[in-house]
């Protein structure tokens, strides 16, 4: 599979300025898999690293940071001479050595012709421990589950990629059944990895519920081996409300519905683990569409998402006809996917997202971000039911330069907004404003 990302890693390999790269981002989203394709088809040789498997490396990184130290280490353990801009060094599950995250401060000041690339599945955690930190020493790249296009490429339709890249719209529009049918076929199967490459190659959706059942049983065990103790029920609680958070009409996160009288303070703890090991996507309301966005950050409301939505389906038991062929009492939970949907595209292509729901109004816009100092409204809508109400109230009190409703219908532009059809909603983050 062709991942995006690996551009990203060229980028940083061709850097003046480049530092340890750590990639962040969910168990299962393909970090390892990335970072041994991209040494196997740009270095000449690559040193990996399991810190969660090879006890002894852990040890090496545990006191001493003397990089010559660490590199002998390294080559004994690996049997490979690693020379500098020739050797990819691999350090995974990096949070699980002591010290590890460290050292990379001392190869960014001591031995800056090392190319070393890291990740942990849980990383984020480690991050907010009391593990020294290299602040300003590293670079980051956050990968996700792959996007509808890397879906698209990954069921060998390039044409129909380059097609949305052109903006022709009235040729989009005359393949608007073949985009629509892949788009609900990508809703169901999600942007797993191993979901997309089994599906790519067997077309079977049974196996690829199978497979996100792993997934989701793979993530609850994370629950029990890695989280404290005395946090692990409200995770597992917190985690399971999902589904019927995004079910209502409003979709904003409510405490009640993970049980009665629940209150925030009783699940700070836990959210905070689900975020920061990449598990969900917090989405804040903002108090007004001023820029920046974050300055205006409603931290009491907010949306959760998960990382995939073909996990978001598994979850929720969503049969793959309801999905495909769609039916009275799915029309509700459709929205939900929706969302889903939409928001997944827009973080994995590098978007900061909130949504604007004022005090006590009627109106809510599902999705906000920033585009060249421009706030863009975004409404997304399940089918092709284009009544938007809270759009146009929202346009009518900011006069946005550009607002977008989402939906399956096609490509069209009013002197208000500009629908554009959920399979190109990743084409709203080329707009030149």
């Amino acid at each position: 599979m062709r991942r995006r990302a690996f551009q990203a890693l060229n980028e940083w390999k061709e850097s003046s300025i480049r530092k340890p790269l750590i990639i962040r981002g969910a168990r299962q989203v393909g970090k390892t898999w990335l970072m041994k394709e991209f040494g196997r088809k740009e270095y000449g040789q690559t040193v990996y690293i399991n810190f969660e498997s090879n006890a002894t490396l852990r040890e090496l990184f545990a006191d001493n940071f003397d990089v010559k130290r660490i590199l002998t280490g390294l080559e004994i353990e690996t049997g490979i001479k690693i020379t500098p801009r020739q050797t990819l060094i691999i350090l995974d599950e990096i949070q699980e050595a002591r010290g590890a995250l460290t050292s990379l401060k001392y190869f960014q000041e001591n031995a800056p012709e090392y190319h070393i690339v890291s990740a942990g599945s849980l990383l984020g955690v480690a991050l907010g421990s009391d593990t020294s930190f290299p602040v300003g020493k590293v670079d980051f790249l956050d990968l996700y589950p792959l996007d509808f296009i890397e879906f698209l490429e990954a069921m060998r339709e390039k044409p129909l990629i380059d097609l949305l890249a052109s903006h022709d719209w009235p040729l989009v529009k005359s393949f608007r059944s073949r985009y629509i049918d892949l788009l609900r076929r990508y809703y169901y199967v999600g942007g797993m990895p191993e979901a997309v490459l089994s599906f790519s190659q067997k077309n079977d959706f049974d196996e690829v519920r199978s497979i996100q059942q792993r997934i989701l049983m793979a993530y609850e065990q994370d629950f029990s081996k890695h989280a404290p103790v005395s946090i692990v029920p409200r995770i597992r609680m917190l985690w399971n409300s999902i589904p019927a958070q995004l079910a209502k009409e409003n979709r904003k996160f409510m405490y009640g519905i993970i049980r009665e009288g629940a209150r925030a303070k009783d699940y700070e703890l836990a959210m905070a683990w689900l975020v920061d090991c990449g598990l969900v996507h917090k989405v804040s309301n903002v108090r007004k569409p001023g820029i920046p966005l974050k300055a205006y950050e409603d931290f009491g409301a907010f949306k959760l998402f998960l990382v995939d939505v073909g996990l978001l389906g598994a979850l929720s038991e969503l049969d793959v006809k309801s999905i495909l062929d769609g039916n009275a009492i799915f029309e509700e939970f459709k929205g939900a996917l929706t969302e889903q949907y939409v928001l997944q595209q827009l973080v994995s292509h590098g978007a900061h997202v909130y949504y604007w729901s004022p005090e006590k109004a009627q109106s809510e816009i599902d999705f906000l971000i920033q585009i060249s100092g421009h706030v863009v409204p975004i409404e997304a809508k399940a089918e092709e039911n284009l009544q938007s109400k809270s759009l146009k109230t929202y346009c009518q009190k900011y006069n946005p330069t550009l607002a977008i409703r989402t939906s399956m219908s096609d490509f069209r532009e009013e002197s208000w907004m500009t629908n554009l059809p959920l399979y190109a909603i990743h084409e709203v983050l080329r707009w030149k404003l």
